[in-house]
């Protein structure tokens, strides 16, 4: 697996993007308002009954210009999205998605955490992590390890938001660096 840039495979730029309830109107939002030739990788986790096939790519493909498939282990690419399989955990090693099996032990299954802590580790100082509208409180440890790598944390409005508790909770450690709603955070990611 490629852990460091060489001069033949430089890293890929990448924004990790968590929901949970209400999160498919909030991640349509954002990639319809995105412009196609940003450059960036978007790892998306989205909480989904892990008994159940997902569309989520098929439903996100008519409604960007960015290309948008479910992940499985594989090396990205920018203007792609990457959408997690159910009962998986996706995590970025270099330019590359691993994808795992869920735990089935008693505890917490916080799939967007896991996809954050990665990218803070693989991609210190220019990491993109992006919270929208959900319940609980998946994110918030990935947002405070991302802000200590020095890279760009968002939040969605909450007021915008289906469901405002992971969006808040994020706000609430004070490492979240905008709180905008999907459509901005789609202008702001055409800033950086």
């Amino acid at each position: 697996m490629l852990k460091h840039s060489t001069a033949d495979q430089p890293l890929i730029p990448v924004a990790g993007i968590g929901a949970s309830a209400g999160g498919l109107e909030a991640i349509s939002e954002l990639l319809e308002a995105l412009p196609s030739d940003l450059g960036l990788a978007y790892l998306i986790v989205s909480h989904m009954d892990p008994r159940h096939e997902s569309h989520l790519a098929e439903i996100l493909e008519k409604r960007t210009s960015i290309s948008v498939v479910e992940a499985k282990p594989q090396v990205i690419q920018p203007d792609h999205a990457y959408i997690i399989p159910p009962d998986t955990v996706m995590t970025l090693s270099g330019n590359e998605l691993v994808l795992s099996a869920r735990q089935k032990s008693g505890g917490k299954h916080l799939p967007i955490d896991a996809l954050f802590n990665s990218i803070a580790r693989e991609r210190p100082e220019n990491g993109i992590c992006i919270v929208l509208s959900g319940t609980g409180s998946d994110g918030t440890q990935g947002i405070k390890h991302i802000k200590e790598a020095t890279g760009i944390t968002i939040a969605q409005e909450p007021t915008s938001a289906a469901f405002d508790g992971m969006p808040l909770s994020a706000i609430e450690t004070g490492c979240v660096d905008r709180v905008l709603r999907p459509f901005e955070i789609a202008r702001e990611l055409a800033k950086v």
